[in-house]
């Protein structure tokens, strides 16, 4: 019995210590760090909406079922650690001689919840009650303090989404940014809106992965999305360098640069394979037909593009390469709506026409 008591004690400390270490790493260490429980209940939870999703008729309703995913997702993963010290507690306690499991439960759980309503008045169980209540306030303000820093990323993140439909339109296209610019004589002042995007991808590079719920946070509107948003800006970048007769601008190169790394990092954080030294020449999911009827529109409207359409398409190619994969991934693995070159050819159901990838 002695053995038995001495092992559910070791067991329960270990269980209360991975579970805070698991707290630390996804609530307080600033950096990307893959927390096994976390991501189970993401997985868990994943699979009963996605399901639900799938089966419903119109884009606008499963992203209503959608937005919903990830701040349940997160409160359960609060209500996992929560349950999991009251667990460990209770090996704990038995460990040091506490009775039935009715007794050890409500010891424990009037403990963790600072109740006071059921209580051991032995100086061990004492000494125990009290750092279980501790750890549990500490749980439930760490808690508290994520969801303002989580929010306030998100609302950043957000703001440049929804600038964006002013010069991309709805849904989100990389022609339409650069018919609207050149109709509104910016086309070779896109400086700032390009030095814009650059920090907005460093800051989803880094917020994304020390808080990984915010890659499944939906925009405010359904037709909105960071994925796509990221994918147009990223694209109209790429034309802009390889297909539009103006001067070169290097911080347009530098975006591209800043946003494949940030998406990147964000794909590897989630598992995502993708080959981090593609060749120019590489397939992408972009046909040249489709390239063509970008190039055509843009003439049509009078806008100054290079006359070497080949030319032009292999420069496009070897920017598009080194996004392709993961930029349609993460459409993917968001359920992003619909938008052309993006979300249109991506595993995910999407609202409208789908093309498939060529």
């Amino acid at each position: 019995m002695i053995v038995l008591r001495l092992a559910a004690f070791a067991l329960g400390l270990y269980i209360v210590g991975y579970t805070v270490l698991s707290a630390i790493r996804a609530f307080v260490l600033p950096r990307a760090a893959q927390v096994t429980l976390i991501r189970w209940v993401f997985a868990f939870t994943g699979l009963f909406f996605k399901l639900r999703a799938r089966r419903v008729g119109g884009y606008a309703e499963r992203d209503r079922i959608m937005a919903l995913y990830a701040p349940i997702s997160l409160i359960l993963a609060s209500f996992v650690l929560l349950t999991l010290v009251l667990i460990g507690y209770m090996f704990i306690y038995w460990g040091l001689g506490g009775g039935t499991v009715d007794q050890i439960m409500r010891l424990s759980g009037s403990s963790l919840l600072t109740l006071g309503n059921f209580t051991d008045n032995r100086t061990e169980f004492v000494i125990v009650e009290f750092s279980e209540a501790m750890l549990g306030m500490v749980l439930v303000a760490l808690l508290i303090a994520y969801l303002p820093t989580m929010y306030a990323a998100f609302t950043r993140r957000e703001t440049q989404v929804a600038l964006l439909e002013v010069r991309a339109g709805t849904p989100p296209a990389p022609g339409e940014l650069i018919s609207r610019s050149f109709r509104t004589g910016e086309l070779a002042l896109m400086r700032e809106f390009w030095n814009d995007w650059q920090v907005w991808f460093a800051e989803i590079e880094e917020s994304h992965t020390s808080l990984p719920a915010l890659t499944h946070f939906r925009s405010p509107r359904p037709e909105l999305s960071w994925v796509t948003a990221a994918g147009v800006v990223l694209d109209a970048a790429a034309l802009m360098l390889s297909t539009v007769d103006v001067p070169p601008e290097p911080r347009a190169a530098f975006c591209i640069r800043s946003g494949y790394l940030a998406l990147r990092q964000i794909a590897g954080y989630f598992q995502v394979p993708f080959n981090p030294t593609p060749a120019p020449d590489d397939p992408i999911s972009i046909g040249r037909d489709e390239f063509e009827a970008v190039y055509d529109r843009l003439q049509a409207e009078g806008v100054p593009l290079k006359a070497d359409r080949d030319a032009a398409w292999r420069g496009y190619a070897g920017w598009r390469v080194n996004y392709d994969t993961v930029l349609l991934a993460l459409a993917a693995l968001t359920m992003a709506p619909y938008a052309p070159w993006t979300s249109d050819r991506s595993l995910a159901p999407t609202a409208g026409k789908r093309r498939p990838a060529k």
